[in-house]
């Protein structure tokens, strides 16, 4: 596979207008890693992946934003449930109320102790 003038003209042209590696390598008669390869020999400008996860510091639920609790956040009586993987940097802890000797909350004791039944939330003074 030759790098010709036209070929790299067509794959900065086609990577600014966001056509995806596979549609750019397929018109180009090339490989998707060769393109991604040129793309860094470039030094053209990166795109988000459409595989990588979002490092948001905030997870969206349909009816509220949770924020999220590190480590070194945890108190007494906050849940560790662990959300995400430890080898991401947007790992950390869920952060609400524990239940009167667990170290969940309500939620995730139900999770993590399967036959424990739902009870009403009793609030600590």
């Amino acid at each position: 596979m030759v790098w010709t003038e036209d070929k790299i003209k067509k794959l900065k042209k086609m990577w600014q207008a966001g056509k995806p590696t596979a549609e750019i390598a397929k018109n180009l008669g090339m490989s998707k890693n060769s393109i991604i390869g040129k793309v860094h020999r470039l030094n053209l400008k990166e795109r988000p992946s459409p595989i990588k996860k979002d490092t948001k510091k905030t997870i969206t639920t349909p009816k509220k934003v949770i924020e999220r609790v590190q480590l070194m956040d945890l108190k007494l009586n906050t849940c560790r449930w662990p959300i995400g993987d430890p080898k991401d940097e947007d790992f950390c802890f869920c952060g609400k109320q524990t239940l009167t000797g667990k170290p969940y909350c309500q939620q995730h004791c139900q999770e993590a102790y399967l036959n424990m039944a739902p009870e009403p939330i009793k609030e600590k003074k």
